[in-house]
């Protein structure tokens, strides 16, 4: 395939898997919307834009499930069928399959790996069942004006015989083998034995997509057309690994400039009456201003709304509502809130595992709703929104709450807390034990869970992202998890701290404070070294036993950084604090990649390299930081 194939390949890929993200949420509205003619039409025009590209780029099986899509559709919009549940549902495993050719196509460049003989005979199957149904549904969508009409409308509408409804789902009905109805022709009431158009054949199909598709872009490249009044946004699509390459750029001028301005203070200190090394600062100004705003441009170009993350989430609850027999309402807040694409791109399966969860062990079933005097139906919200230079995620449900006691009990019988360790815990702190790897409080494995894996590796993604992650909850009332993200996961803000002759970056993210201490004010509870600041203890993490460093501790004193790992505080142990830097993550790469406590390196502003620590994994070495090793 050529350069200008390849271009034509990537724009079909990107146009239509923004088209298949909107075709989900509008079927989801269309759901409860089901004599919305311009959502219908909407949803129309998207599968027919998707076929007339694929026809034109020879994805032949794409082609036909769209086509059979587009054709039951077209029943829709022209009254020949109702929309109905059952229906959607259909029409929702075709988008299925439309996006396994996708990911086909991404993969192989081409859609042939795909079986989509079932879902094209189940499309084929409902159309010809029109038909015999016309009887029993109403002959035209009816317009919209108030939900009052809405709901009249579709209690009007009479229910399709079960035993039709399962021949249809099982592929039980039998195709006629002379004739096949047009998907574009409309049948006549008062000639029922006209006879039917017959399809073309797919070779003219596809001819005729082509042409089509010529006349666009012809037309598209003829010149600009004539504005609609209502302003457009012009946009260069930019492929990510060219945005990702020109950060990395910005990322090696940041660490350029902080060498500069370092050996500009040095120089400043020692000939500051001198007007060329005058001259030298306000030219290291200018170049730190114009960085800056450089390195703020650029994170800009990559920052996306949440949209696209949030986007999965309606059809999401409604397929899993329908499986579990729950009446759940989802809230999305804040969509417009921008984010980092390399973030957006990790955040997805988190916040799938977390609205499961909520869905799953958060809501109640509807019999216990009703008996506890709430709404039967069940509510979960997503909302997002910036905080300083950090973005905020939570996920709350209006449900049973976290059960502490069943927590509790799960956790002593699989041996991950002792019965004594339980007594002295906090009910927040028995919360957080569901974060524990193997934890899982479910009475039966299923495949929504009881594995055992899931909040854990929730936490060790967004502690990857350098975020935190909090859990709140009431019991009665319902769960609120609460995702702190920074803006973007390459530069970010770092306390610069030293223990003996090595240096360290703590993330400024979790850092809360950090105090001096002496020798004296470090204690000891059942061996466990301990800070009592301000009538709270705190664990303490030695940050030179950690990793093995000679600690050089001429006086009694040292600094105590207090880090906060969602509801969870300790402090880390140190030497010094250095100075407080931006700083460019940097991959140890494969060899390192594993290293525990570490989330990757960077160059200070003295040319030296420094780990960056990850205090979400170091959290788990402050039970084993003794006394002894502090004192």
């Amino acid at each position: 395939m050529n350069d200008e194939m390849q271009e034509i390949l990537s724009d079909f890929l990107a146009e239509s898997s923004e088209m298949l993200e909107a075709l989900d949420q509008h079927f989801v509205k269309l759901e409860t919307e089901p004599t919305n003619a311009d959502l219908l039409n909407e949803i129309f025009r998207c599968m027919h834009s998707m076929k007339g590209s694929a026809g034109f780029l020879g994805f032949t099986h794409l082609v036909e499930v769209a086509h059979q899509g587009e054709s039951l559709l077209n029943k829709l919009r022209q009254g020949e069928m109702s929309v109905s549940p059952f229906i959607i549902d259909i029409i929702l495993e075709a988008v299925d399959a439309v996006k396994l050719l996708h990911a086909d196509i991404r993969e192989t460049g081409e859609d042939s790996h795909v079986d989509t003989a079932l879902i094209v005979n189940k499309l084929t199957l409902t159309m010809e069942s029109a038909d015999d149904l016309k009887d029993l549904m109403p002959a035209a969508p009816v317009a919209v004006s108030s939900p009052s009409v809405v709901a009249e409308a579709s209690e009007a509408m009479t229910p399709v015989p079960e035993a039709v409804v399962s021949d249809i789902a099982e592929g039980n009905l039998e195709k006629p083998e002379e004739q096949e109805v047009s998907s574009d022709s409309q049948s006549d009431p008062e000639n029922s034995d006209a006879e039917p158009e017959s399809v073309p054949a797919l070779s003219d199909v596809l001819k005729q997509m082509q042409e089509a598709a010529s006349r666009t872009v012809k037309a598209a490249s003829s010149g600009p057309t004539k504005s609609t009044g209502k302003d457009e946004d012009v946009t260069v699509r930019v492929e990510t690994k060219r945005l990702d390459h020109v950060m990395n750029l910005v990322g090696e001028l940041v660490l350029g400039r902080n060498r500069l301005m370092k050996l500009g203070y040095g120089l400043d200190e020692q000939y500051e009456t001198d007007p060329i090394v005058r001259e030298l600062g306000v030219a290291f100004a200018q170049l730190n201003l114009v960085t800056s705003d450089l390195q703020l441009a650029v994170m800009k170009t990559r920052m996306v709304p949440i949209r696209k993350v949030f986007s999965r989430f309606p059809r999401l609850v409604r397929d899993l509502s329908s499986k579990l027999g729950k009446q759940v309402r989802l809230d999305l807040v804040g969509e417009d809130t921008e984010v980092d694409k390399s973030v957006a791109d990790e955040l997805g399966d988190p916040l799938v595992h977390l609205v499961r969860n909520s869905m799953d062990h958060g809501l109640e079933s509807l019999e216990e709703r009703k008996r506890t005097g709430k709404s039967p139906e069940g509510s979960v919200k997503l909302a997002a929104y910036h905080e300083g230079n950090s973005i905020v995620i939570r996920i709350e449900d209006d449900g049973r709450g976290l059960q502490v006691d069943k927590i509790s009990k799960s956790a002593v019988e699989k041996g991950l807390i002792s019965e004594s360790e339980l007594s002295s815990m906090s009910p927040r702190d028995v919360m957080n034990l569901i974060l524990l790897p193997g934890f899982s409080t479910a009475d039966q494995v299923s495949d929504l869970s009881g594995r055992g894996v899931g909040m854990d590796v929730v936490r060790t993604n967004i502690s990857r992202m350098n975020g935190s992650l909090e859990l709140d909850s009431e019991p009665g009332r319902g769960s609120k998890v609460t995702i702190k993200l920074p803006l973007t996961v390459a530069i970010i803000q770092a306390l610069l701290v030293e223990v003996g002759n090595a240096t360290f970056a703590v993330p400024l993210a979790s850092v809360v404070e950090a105090v001096k201490v002496t020798k004296e004010d470090i204690k000891s509870v059942n061996g466990q070294a301990v800070l009592n600041l301000r009538e709270r203890i705190l664990p303490l993490l030695n940050l030179a036993h950690t990793f093995q460093v000679p600690s050089e501790r001429i006086s009694d004193e040292c600094y105590v950084v207090v880090v906060a790992i969602g509801a969870q505080r300790f402090g880390v142990v140190v030497d010094r604090l250095r100075a407080q830097e931006e700083v460019v993550i940097k991959s140890l790469g494969e060899f390192l990649a594993n290293v525990q406590g570490v989330a990757g390196a960077t160059i200070t502003g003295d040319g030296k390299v420094v780990l960056i620590l990850d205090m979400a994994d170091l959290v788990k070495d402050v039970p084993g930081t003794s006394f002894a090793s502090i004192c």
